[in-house]
């Protein structure tokens, strides 16, 4: 049986769009990774938020992940239902529904969460009272990327301070997710904040960085204990332009077909912006990476609409062909789709529903 044959019993039996997962380059990805992050002798805790799916979280985990990291308490809610019980939240948490949640999570798992301000300490300490448990904390630093975090090293002493003040709260580290190239500014950043807070009794041993791309500089961080990172399970077309994978290594593809063919330079897949991230990172053309037409160019998207610009192929689809697409950034495409299909060679072995897709609470 073919590639053209599996496509087609696709297309025929569970319909396109359709998210195929291949579990040969998955496991690859996962020892990949795992490797990786055994050479530098650092833990692995990968980001579910991915593929959110309970069945790909336990292949990492008896690969020898640590623990997992979750964006979303939904997501680790999830995750606890599927038998995870060493979860990191690397995100902020606020609000009394949430602070429940996180108490009642608190009995199953062993929680570690994120702060990056006062008032997010303040709101850990109740959820901590209500379980009646200690709550670790690691405080999130921004050296570079631009995103969450404190800023300033004395920003993140004050809240070392408070978190270590913090009756029912543990200070567990320090949380990073640095650009690429700056390993010497975090590593300046979080020698002072250990310096200073040491200096006042406060110790402690974790540095968590996170980020894909990042795996490649594993070493680089003094004193890293874990790395996170979410898409390299998977890989897509931003973590082949960041240099950290090729086409092989892309596991999950978009099975779509050609739909129509509204002139000779153009075409219509049945996957749009609701099935295919808008998002072009890493300075990508278009909106995926046609493999069986890599000349085309998903160059628009409507809603159910891609939209192909063919003019630079000499080979150009026709109606009703199915082709594969690596997206430019797989993580979006995941939790909009919410249904995986998992291959073997060219062999259809089951489907999942994503337990975990559209927790965005």
């Amino acid at each position: 049986m073919g590639i053209e044959t599996l496509k087609q019993r696709i297309a025929r039996e569970i319909g396109t769009p359709a998210l195929v997962v291949d579990l040969d380059v998955v496991e690859r990805n996962i020892a990949k990774t795992q490797g990786l992050c055994d050479a530098a002798g650092v833990a692995n805790r990968p980001h579910i938020k991915t593929h959110k799916s309970n069945r790909l979280m336990q292949m990492q985990l008896e690969a020898g992940a640590k623990g997992i990291t979750c964006q979303k308490l939904g997501e680790a809610e999830v995750m606890a239902e599927g038998g995870a019980t060493d979860i990191f939240i690397s995100y902020n948490l606020l609000g009394d529904e949430k602070m429940a949640r996180l108490a009642r999570l608190m009995q199953d798992a062993e929680m570690t969460v994120a702060a990056d301000n006062p008032l997010v300490v303040t709101e850990l300490a109740k959820a901590a009272a209500m379980a009646g448990r200690e709550l670790r904390v690691r405080i999130e630093c921004d050296t570079g990327r631009k995103r969450a975090g404190v800023e300033t090293t004395a920003e993140a002493i004050a809240l070392g301070r408070m978190i270590a003040a913090t009756p029912g709260l543990k200070l567990a580290g320090l949380m990073v997710y640095p650009p690429e190239n700056a390993a010497d500014v975090t590593n300046a950043f979080v020698a002072e904040v250990k310096a200073v807070l040491a200096g006042d009794g406060i110790t402690f041993d974790e540095l968590s960085s996170g980020g894909t791309p990042n795996l490649l500089n594993l070493g680089s961080l003094k004193g890293q204990t874990e790395h996170r990172a979410g898409t390299s399970i998977f890989n897509d077309r931003m973590m082949m332009a960041a240099g950290f994978a090729s086409q092989e290594d892309c596991a999950l593809t978009v099975y779509t077909t050609v739909v129509s063919r509204g002139g000779p330079e153009r075409g219509i897949l049945d996957a749009g912006s609701k099935t295919l991230t808008t998002e072009t990172g890493w300075d990508l053309k278009g909106h995926g990476f046609i493999l069986e037409h890599p000349e085309a160019m998903i160059a628009r998207f409507a809603e159910e609409h891609g939209m192909l610009d063919l003019s630079r192929c000499n080979d150009r689809p026709v109606v009703g062909e199915v082709v594969r697409v690596i997206p430019n950034h797989i993580c979006p495409v995941v939790n909009v789709v919410g249904e995986l299909v998992y291959v073997r060679g060219d062999e259809i072995i089951s489907t999942e529903d994503v337990a975990a897709r559209g927790k965005l609470r």
